[in-house]
């Protein structure tokens, strides 16, 4: 069978994977040097053009700090419906999406990064409900 590209789960993994590190504020290179890689072979992990072994995979979660699951948890139901197949390409039209999903933009990443270092709860909560009003008018 001929690959042109990588597989849909790898593109998820290394998306949730690009997620928590951005959340932890941790760099390519800091998670690169915690397990012995560079932050070229992180960002290919990243965009899932490399898979991630299963030690591997075990190694970030320590150095994450988060379960195997999160690595696979909200999966939409084209990765699952591939059971592993290979997508087609490494096209722009799969970057777009990625791009365009704002849940992985930085901006999104970093303002809930901010969300959280607020130590007290009820501004946390008054915020909150802020953005909430706002996204209604």
């Amino acid at each position: 069978m001929s690959v042109d590209g990588p597989r849909p789960v790898d593109m998820h993994v290394g998306q949730r994977l690009r997620l928590r590190r951005t959340l932890l504020g941790i760099s390519q290179e800091q998670l690169g040097e915690s397990v012995g890689l560079t932050f070229q072979q992180i960002q290919k992990y990243e965009r899932g053009a490399n898979r991630i072994s299963a030690s591997r995979l075990y190694e970030f979660c320590q150095i994450l700090d988060v379960s195997i699951t999160f690595f696979f948890d909200e999966m939409t139901k084209d990765v699952e419906k591939t059971k592993g197949a290979f997508s087609k390409t490494l096209s722009d039209q799969a970057q777009s999406v990625l791009q365009d999903d704002s849940m992985t933009r930085r901006e999104t990443l970093e303002l809930v990064r901010a969300y959280y270092k607020i130590a007290n709860p009820s501004v946390r909560k008054r915020l909150y409900e802020l953005i909430r009003s706002i996204e209604k008018v």
